[in-house]
């Protein structure tokens, strides 16, 4: 049985799932949260399904293990590659980021374009969620390889990543959209980039803010909110912990105490460039 004390899991490849976690901290600030970053076997966009699975199953056996009373996938290629499986699989509140993000894109925009890893927009879960939705709705989606390693890497204002950016919406501009879904919670963070290469009649969806939303309901129906003051947030990590506090700190606020723990290697871990 889980009480409402216990804290709820958050889990990304890396810093990307702190824009879920700012949102859980503005919209929840009673709950206590446990985050987790694979960073070690980051980026997870260019991976398989399986390997994904293999992941996410790793990620909740343990998240169980801290006895969290609810996980939420901050990450859009977990919850396109795995969600739908693992949910049958494990009996704790599983939730994903994509159909909270769909949502809220149809009920501002019929032309949407959506960025993401190559994995999720080889997935098409976007467009799937939308199209269900909206089946009048059109929808383009646009794989962004490069921006998760360049965000790792805290390279958010560079000129180098305008230009990668500005090659990555081109088609989606090309195709006059009025709406753009940030569909890797890692996007949030080149904000300031995006908007400025953006027409500003386009609407910007950030999955962050109603994933929260989601899950606050989720814990409602189940009984489970919180009626205790909030515990410090702990942090996990599979890579650098060093590395993922200085990246963080910009966007916590505060420079986090990050716990290093061993997941399973794999043959294609991707080595980031310190940050200086």
């Amino acid at each position: 049985m889980k009480n409402c004390n216990q804290r709820i899991g958050l889990f990304d490849s890396g810093v990307g799932g702190l824009t879920v976690l700012r949102e859980m901290y503005r919209q929840m600030p009673q709950e206590s949260l446990l985050y987790f970053a694979d960073s070690a076997r980051l980026p997870y966009g260019t991976r398989s399904q399986a390997e994904i699975l293999d992941f996410v199953r790793e990620i909740l056996d343990w998240m169980c293990n801290q006895d969290v009373k609810m996980i939420i996938m901050a990450c859009n290629t977990s919850s396109a590659l795995a969600l739908e499986t693992v949910r049958q699989e494990y009996e704790i509140p599983i939730l994903g980021v994509i159909l909270s993000g769909a949502k809220a894109a149809v009920k501002v925009g019929r032309r949407i374009g959506v960025i993401s890893t190559s994995a999720t927009a080889k997935s098409h879960a976007y467009r799937q969620a939308i199209q269900e939705i909206n089946p009048q709705t059109e929808v383009w989606e646009v794989p962004c390889p490069k921006f998760v390693e360049l965000i790792e890497q805290n390279q958010l204002y560079t000129e180098h990543t305008k230009q990668i950016a500005q090659e990555y919406l081109q088609p989606l501009l090309q195709n006059n959209i009025d709406t753009l879904i940030y569909g890797c919670t890692h996007y949030r963070h080149l904000e300031r980039t995006i908007r400025s290469l953006l027409p500003t009649r386009v609407q910007i969806i950030d999955p962050a803010e109603h994933i929260v939303s989601a899950a606050e309901k989720e814990l409602s129906l189940l009984g489970l909110r919180s009626d205790r003051l909030p515990l410090p947030t702990r942090f996990y990590v599979s890579g650098s912990s060093k590395q993922f506090a200085n990246i963080s700190q910009q966007w916590l606020g505060y420079y986090p105490q990050v716990t290093q723990i061993p997941m399973k290697e794999s043959s294609e871990i991707m080595v980031l460039n310190p940050v200086e």
